[in-house]
């Protein structure tokens, strides 16, 4: 467990020279930043500053408390990175090292140690240096980490219903609920029915399963915690806030869109329109259900390498047993509860990852008694498949290690879900670089082009009056002086991101821009 912990984080590090720590870009990594950072002071929410107008951005409640939107799982990994190690990115590569090693734990409980072992190796290999969710701080490895103490849990207690394994089970549950919290209430449905159908009624499972219980309590209390200091509600989320103000994220498709009840700025209401289009007009229908259906197979090829995918017919066609038929039911549970909402990314479903990695071994494991005229050419198949699949990480490793970028360029369109960050495309490096060699307080006024996107640059720590740089919004001459004057001990910097080159200028130096823009 100890060497898969090390095996992707040391993968990753590995890669510093050519793919630096990321660099936050989206929405959704300063909303994760800023909850790192509030719960780095201490506390569920930040008091509304007196001029939020300047501040607004995506996925950032303003009023009644600044406070980000999102659940508290990830923002405690970011958290424990920052103030353990200075960066919050450490938190990221925490987790996805214990994603490797929880994986590896939870596959003990199904088969061999030397199938639980390649597991493992695959679990860190594809899911490690190279995927998205250790080169972006939305996460993923958390809800994936929790889903292996369930599912890792479950076959154990079954075996050995002890207080020990009901822990598990419950920290497990709890890790899910505050991370994905929708997705928490299909991992329930997914232990309901293991226990349903596996566990016969007794006392003995009463101590185990109430251990599970109460250790899921702590996380309501948070929770709850969370939403009485954000919204002012106990019962109403952060995420139900910014709905209810900003119209996004979008609702459930069987509920129509829902309406803004702020002003919005033009970047937010971009996101909005964009969220609104996905979703659609009214609400779904069953054949709109069954085509997102099928399009998100698609997204099988994020979990597993190519080779794999003539393992995954061996388990289908060999699942006999409950424990192969519950992991079939659990899957369907997650595909069909998540078809409900008209997003998709692979993180949404990171709990029942491990159960994905368990069906490839499996898969590999039955497909080695693999028989032609009593000539056994399982075990040739078995080692063609892990081979193919070690060349391709290799591969793609090797050439995000060594390649120069005009063999990147070239190779890139072939390569599937990977996703690592290279150089400053958008010039956020360079532009912090430039703030930090300025001495004293910053204060940026961010003015948007008539073609700007979804990449986001207003963003700010917990404590903006504390910050050493103010990201801020430009509302024009008049509105900017207000403040100008509220940061009158502050450097003020005009910010221009959608320019052919990105520029920032001495704000008070300023002219109209935008025009000679292609």
């Amino acid at each position: 467990m100890l060497a898969l912990f090390v095996l992707p984080v040391a993968l990753r590090l590995a890669l510093l020279p050519r793919s630096p720590v990321p660099t936050p870009s989206g929405s959704d990594d300063f909303g994760y930043l800023l909850l790192s950072d509030t719960l780095s002071h201490g506390r569920l929410a930040n008091p509304s500053h007196a001029l939020h107008q300047f501040f607004e951005t995506n996925f950032v409640i303003q009023e009644p408390t600044y406070s980000s939107m999102f659940s508290l799982g990830q923002g405690f990994l970011l958290a424990f990175g920052s103030l353990l190690f200075r960066n919050p990115w450490a938190g990221v590569l925490i987790s996805i090292g214990a994603f490797g090693s929880l994986c590896y734990w939870m596959l003990r409980a199904w088969t061999s140690a030397g199938w639980a072992l390649a597991g493992g190796v695959l679990t860190a290999c594809t899911f490690g240096p190279l995927c998205y969710w250790t080169n972006c701080y939305w996460g993923g490895a958390v809800s994936a980490s929790a889903g292996c103490l369930v599912f890792g849990a479950l076959p154990r207690l079954h075996d050995r219903p002890n207080l020990r394994n009901g822990a598990l089970l419950g920290i497990g549950l709890s890790a899910q609920l505050l991370t994905r919290p929708f997705e928490s209430i299909l991992l329930a449905l997914s232990v309901i029915l293991y226990c349903g159908f596996a566990f016969r009624p007794s006392r003995k499972w009463f101590r185990p399963l109430g251990a599970a219980v109460l250790l899921v309590l702590p996380a309501v209390l948070l929770i709850l915690l969370q939403n009485k200091s954000v919204t002012g509600s106990w019962t109403e989320t952060p995420y139900m806030l910014y709905r209810y103000q900003y119209g996004v994220p979008t609702t459930f498709t069987f509920q129509p869109n829902p309406i803004p009840h702020r002003p919005l700025t033009a970047d937010q209401e971009l996101d909005y329109r964009a969220e609104a289009t996905v979703h659609g007009e009214g609400t779904d229908s069953a054949r709109k259900y069954a085509g997102r259906l099928a399009f998100r197979l698609r997204f099988l090829r994020f979990f597993f390498f190519a080779p794999l995918y003539l393992a995954i017919p061996v388990f289908f066609l060999t699942a006999r047993s409950f424990r192969s038929i519950w992991v079939l039911l659990t899957l369907a549970v997650f595909a069909l509860g998540s078809n409900f909402f008209p997003y998709f990314y692979p993180h949404y479903i990171a709990a029942v990852t491990c159960l994905l990695v368990l069906v490839a071994i499996t898969g590999l494991e039955r497909l080695k008694t693999f028989k032609i005229n009593e000539r056994p050419i399982g075990p040739a198949l078995v080692y063609v498949i892990l081979t193919l699949c070690a060349a391709h990480f290799l591969f793609w490793y090797g050439m995000h290690a060594f390649a120069g970028q005009s063999l990147r360029a070239r190779m890139g369109s072939y390569e599937a879900w990977d996703f690592i960050n290279y150089g400053d495309p958008e010039h956020r490096v360079e532009i912090n670089q430039e703030l930090a060699h300025v001495p004293g307080k910053q204060l940026v006024f961010v003015r948007y082009g008539p073609y700007h996107g979804f990449h986001q640059w207003i963003h700010n720590a917990a404590d903006i009056d504390g910050s050493r740089v103010v990201w801020a919004r430009d509302l024009g001459p008049e509105e900017n002086q207000k403040l100008v004057q509220y940061y009158n001990e502050r450097t003020a910097w005009l910010l221009e991101p959608d320019a052919w080159i990105p520029r920032l200028i001495p704000y008070r130096t300023t002219v109209k821009s935008f025009e000679s823009v292609p």
